[in-house]
């Protein structure tokens, strides 16, 4: 049976003020209505346009948008609603993403700066696992492949998990955080980090969980 250890939101995801703990237990249960991504903001509109693709975003921001979207909310970073900016929107929808170019707009006028969610109804409730961490840079890198993880720890993490999420081991900074670069890091398979591949030649050390279905 999957350690749960909490039921939550998946990470990114707000919080609601409603939360309910479950009596005889340290599961606590954050509803949150529509489930919506955190709001994503990767370009500007200094180039083309704007362009906040679906594709894009998994590569930036992995495990953190689900597979099927079912749908896409974006405004200005000022807080304008695509129809209070007026800006001419090439493509909003939940197979591609999000996409103002600069030049459908009139009388020479750049696009607005924007950010999209995405609501996902699979992301509404999380149990995530303990956290693991099975290797140490020393050797060519940081190897934490669910693979791995699975053989190590039978019957503990899901078959299909939602969600990936990596901290540094002494200071807990999201890995993302980190500045390094990671040869792989999503749910399906896991996380590697290649000491080939970091400017000071040594990964840091990270633990991994994984979010599954409730």
């Amino acid at each position: 049976m999957i350690q749960l250890l909490s039921v939550a939101i998946v990470a990114g995801l707000f919080f609601e003020s409603n939360q309910q703990t479950a009596r005889g237990s340290d599961l606590v249960l954050l509803p949150k209505p529509g489930c919506w991504t955190d709001w994503f903001d990767r370009d500007d509109p200094s180039g083309t346009g704007d362009w906040e693709t679906l594709s894009d975003l998994r590569n930036e921001y992995p495990g953190k948008i689900c597979s099927k979207p079912v749908d896409i909310e974006a405004r200005t970073l000022s807080g304008l609603t695509v129809a209070a900016a007026g800006d001419v929107i090439y493509v909003s929808d939940t197979t591609t993403g999000f996409v103002c170019r600069n030049q459908d707009q009139p009388r020479i006028k750049m696009c607005n700066d924007y950010s999209v969610r995405f609501s996902c109804p699979s992301f509404c409730k999380v149990c995530w696992t303990q956290w693991y961490n099975r290797d140490a840079p020393s050797g060519t890198g940081d190897w934490e492949t669910l693979t791995n993880l699975r053989t190590e720890n039978p019957g503990q993490i899901c078959d299909s998990p939602l969600s990936i999420e990596a901290v540094t081991t002494d200071t807990l900074t999201p890995a993302l955080s980190t500045g390094q670069t990671f040869f792989i890091y999503n749910q399906n398979e896991g996380l590697v980090c290649r000491n080939t591949d970091q400017k000071s030649g040594l990964c840091r050390d990270y633990k991994v969980r994984f979010g599954c279905p409730c």
